[in-house]
């Protein structure tokens, strides 16, 4: 039997409810994710919040950029009833689900056991490496060990597609907690995914080839200690993941959300995985995760 990998809950239990919702991370936590993903971005007061889009549109009652807006106006935004799904009483209401990095440490921290925390940084972001320094910044005044990347009880890693960024990161974390993604995604299906708005594929994609370029080398050098390839990529490239984890690399893969997919990637000897249904994908490996 492989080794039961590590879970994450991808933005929380996202399968359940709306993603990056106090809901959905109060979900992973009952569903026994060993840890749980966030993406970051910075408001236009240059307050940390999670949520995954350049935009507000998909996921809240709001349109435009998160950049452009303020915390207190984002706050104001409802980011939960698009899903369409009942919160029980015991989560929050409507009005408490929007989250800062400040308000899912805080969940975090009332867990009452170790968990793992994976903060994914957004690019291109209007303040470019700002990003990074803002959440270095805010991670030490919130008592983050950079040595350890302990920040009492949550272990605290990087993951970003933007190898500069993980450049910035590597001067204050160490090389075992940033993840540098990788993914075989096409121009058309990241500029939709990041909601990018007007973008020439052309240039969408020397800015991807670059990054993934990049990136890989940041990989290959040890310059990073994971790696985060999307699961089309794992089938893609299937010798050169294994190869990562026999060369001591750890292998974080987005988004495993079939037990199939899970116990493909077990076999390869991926030890971490990214999912928006923990409570399904720890039940694969039943009592192996103890």
């Amino acid at each position: 039997m492989p080794v039961p990998p590590v879970i994450f809950a991808h933005r929380g239990s996202s399968g359940t409810y709306a993603e990056h919702t106090r809901a959905a991370y109060l979900q992973a936590l009952a569903d026994g994710a060993d840890g749980v993903e966030c993406d970051v971005h910075l408001t236009r007061d240059e307050q940390l919040v999670c949520i995954h889009d350049t935009t507000l549109d998909r996921t809240t009652s709001g349109t435009g950029r998160v950049a452009d807006h303020t915390l207190e106006q984002l706050r104001a935004l409802d980011v939960s009833s698009w899903k369409g799904a009942s919160i029980p009483a015991e989560y929050g209401g409507v009005s408490e689900q929007f989250l800062t990095l400040a308000d899912l440490i805080l969940l975090l921290r009332r867990a009452g056991r170790p968990v793992r925390l994976a903060i994914e940084l957004k690019h291109p972001s209007p303040f470019g490496l700002q990003l990074e320094h803002a959440l270095i910044a805010f991670l030490m005044d919130e008592g983050w060990d950079p040595e350890s990347s302990m920040l009492g009880s949550i272990e605290v890693s990087f993951m970003s597609f933007n190898p500069d960024s993980m450049r910035q990161l590597a001067e204050s974390a160490p090389a075992h907690v940033l993840c540098q993604l990788v993914s075989d995604l096409k121009p058309q299906e990241v500029r939709d995914a990041l909601r990018l708005g007007p973008i020439t594929e052309g240039a969408l994609i020397i800015v991807m080839r670059r990054a993934l370029r990049e990136g890989e080398q940041l990989v290959n050098h040890h310059q990073v200690g994971m790696v985060g390839p999307g699961m089309r990529y794992t089938r893609t490239h299937r010798g050169r993941v294994r190869r990562w984890v026999e060369d001591g690399v750890r292998v974080r893969v987005w988004t495993v959300n079939s037990v199939k997919d899970a116990l493909y990637l077990a076999e390869l000897g991926v030890q971490e995985m990214t999912t928006d249904y923990p409570a399904r994908i720890s039940a694969a490996f039943g009592s192996e995760r103890g």
